[in-house]
């Protein structure tokens, strides 16, 4: 008797429970047969979370396998054509030479730029004053109306050249200007608009007056100008920036006033005490350079102690300073403080005059001052440095080298096929023997089948002679046997 044949089900799927008719109806489930739309970012996220995401080491893993030898195999010219092999290697060793020399000359240009050498240029600064409603100017002013006012410019000289003579474009005025003469006036120009300004060099400008015993309060009151604080990386305020200071006031009388200039210097210099001037032989130096002063005397004159290098024996001149028999370095920058001071403000005497007899002819009085400006090379070096095509060309030189890379690893496959053919065509039979030997001994090894000897029974070809130029006379076979004698159960069993 056979079995009654089961039903097939689409896609394997069991068959449902059968329902008796008088079994009441089950309301639908939570589930509900009515579908839910899923959101759409629901499925974009499930998607994404889906997708094979490259793992972080990839990258690093493809750079690794990236063939960065430049050196020709061995031997490999033997098997090209011509000079191309030797050339090539002239060529390796002027790049070799090359880099080393681009390397050494950025790092002193680095090192010159973190140097913060100073080059002192000179600054002519006119004092003039100009009157009005003065009682001599005519009969019809008023008693005590009269004003004067004083203006003070400043300008950076051109070092290379003699203020006194005047420049070429101004001996003719009357001259007809060419084409060419009119470009030069337009760079001479722009080069002014681009040098620093007068106020770029000091951080507040102070006139103080003499008080004569019948001067008004107001007539003398001092007038100050400071320079407002700002970011480094920030633009200055337009009146932060100028060339002349102006300003006026009402008097009658001559009046001496004194101009003070303070210096705006980065790094800041002080004024250095008689017995710091004395071993660094400067008045005024910054704090970095006081430092460093201090450290070549101390080598020049050998009072480092021999075994702690940190401590310094001070000589006489040392004690004047720092009142100690011996200290260590790291405590000279803090010592030095009470030995500098603020630099004195540069001070400028001038005489406001109101007279008729000097009006007559003014002339303006003219001080030449030296102000600390950056050096020119700095800002050259620094484009130098920070030039966008150096970048550029690093990346093109990084590709070229990626392309050498490749044909040097084609060259390499190359020279191992020649090799194996030529050796195949020379004696094919002991090759092929050879070879089949090598690849059973790789296998073995691979497989963890390999013995000790080399080989199953270690009567490899390669083992079967022993003569001078054999391979049981080499320096490796005789460091493994040194090796294995050496080692702790060697010892014990002999």
């Amino acid at each position: 008797m056979q079995a009654p044949m089961q039903q097939h089900y689409a896609r394997a799927m069991p068959p449902n429970a059968q329902r008796s008719p008088a079994a009441p109806r089950r309301p639908p489930g939570p589930g509900g047969a009515m579908p839910v739309p899923m959101p759409q970012h629901a499925v974009a996220q499930q998607y994404m979370a889906s997708r094979p995401m490259p793992h972080p080491n990839d990258a690093a893993l493809r750079r690794s396998r990236k063939p960065t030898d430049k050196n020709l195999p061995d031997g490999i010219e033997e098997v090209i054509i011509g000079e191309g092999v030797q050339q090539y290697k002239n060529l390796r060793d002027l790049e070799k030479r090359l880099d080393a020399a681009v390397v050494r000359k950025r790092l002193d240009i680095q090192d010159s730029i973190n140097k913060t050498v100073k080059k002192y240029r000179t600054m002519r600064i006119w004092i003039s004053n100009t009157v009005e409603n003065q009682p001599w100017q005519g009969p019809g002013n008023n008693p005590g109306s009269g004003r004067y006012k004083v203006r003070i410019e400043g300008r950076l000289l051109d070092d290379e050249t003699d203020p006194t003579v005047p420049d070429k474009d101004e001996k003719d005025e009357d001259a007809m200007d060419h084409d060419g003469a009119q470009d030069d006036k337009a760079k001479k120009s722009e080069s002014k608009s681009q040098s620093q300004r007068f106020s770029h060099f000091f951080k507040a400008i102070n006139i103080d007056f003499d008080k004569p015993v019948s001067a008004i309060p107001d007539e003398v009151k001092p007038v100050n100008w400071s320079k407002p604080n700002a970011h480094p990386n920030t633009p200055a305020p337009p009146n932060a920036e100028f060339d002349s200071l102006q300003f006026s006031r009402a008097s009658q009388d001559n009046l001496n006033v004194t101009i003070s200039l303070v210096r705006d210097e980065v790094p800041e210099r002080y004024k250095l005490s008689k017995e710091l001037a004395e071993v660094l032989d400067v008045e005024e130096e910054t704090r970095s350079g006081i430092v460093l002063g201090i450290w070549d005397y101390i080598r020049a004159m050998e009072l480092q102690e021999d075994e702690e290098k940190r401590q310094v024996r001070c000589d006489h001149r040392l004690r004047s300073i720092f009142g100690r028999e011996q200290m260590f370095f790291p405590q000279i920058p803090e010592s030095v403080g009470p030995h500098t001071s603020p630099m004195e403000p540069i001070k400028l005497p001038y005489t406001i005059r109101v007279d008729e007899d000097f009006h007559a002819n003014p002339t303006p009085t003219i001080y030449d001052i030296q102000v600390a400006v950056e050096d020119p090379l700095r800002t050259k070096m620094m484009a130098l440095t920070q030039n966008p095509a150096y970048t550029s060309g690093l990346r093109q030189i990084s590709s070229l080298d990626d392309q050498v890379a490749l044909i040097v690893q084609a060259l390499t496959h190359s020279r191992a096929r020649h090799s194996f053919y030529t050796a195949l065509s020379k004696d094919p039979a002991n090759f092929v023997r050879r070879w089949i030997s090598s690849q059973r001994r790789d296998l073995e090894t691979i497989m963890g089948e390999a013995t000790r000897g080399g080989g199953e029974d270690g009567s490899g070809p390669e083992f079967r002679y022993g003569s001078v130029d054999g391979p049981w006379d080499s320096e490796v076979a005789k460091e493994a046997v040194r090796y294995m004698l050496a080692k702790p159960e060697a010892a014990a069993a002999r």
